[in-house]
């Protein structure tokens, strides 16, 4: 196991973690301004008003791109299974 090989898979992981990671972070953080701007429009600090909506823009992505990251994460745990053998040997 080469140091390049180590850094390469190291890369791919952090990519991979990115490309899963941002579309929900991505929503709940719009969704997170609206809410805010709406907060401070109409004066109304609750602490639901802020969390509920968030939860459910999460619900709805992993409900919308759920499938294609189990694909990504179950394809980079094949390839990387796949691949001890000859980073081993």
């Amino acid at each position: 196991m080469t140091s390049q090989f180590v850094l390469t898979f190291g890369r791919e992981a952090l990519t991979l973690l990115l490309m899963i990671a941002m579309p929900v972070l991505g929503v709940v953080m719009a969704v997170g301004l609206l809410v805010s701007i709406f907060q401070a429009v109409t004066q109304v600090h609750e602490a639901t008003l802020a969390f509920v909506p968030k939860l459910l823009a999460a619900v709805a992505v992993f409900a919308v791109a759920g499938p294609w990251m189990i694909s990504s994460l179950v394809d980079f745990i094949r390839r990387t299974i796949e691949g001890i053998p000859g980073a081993v040997g």
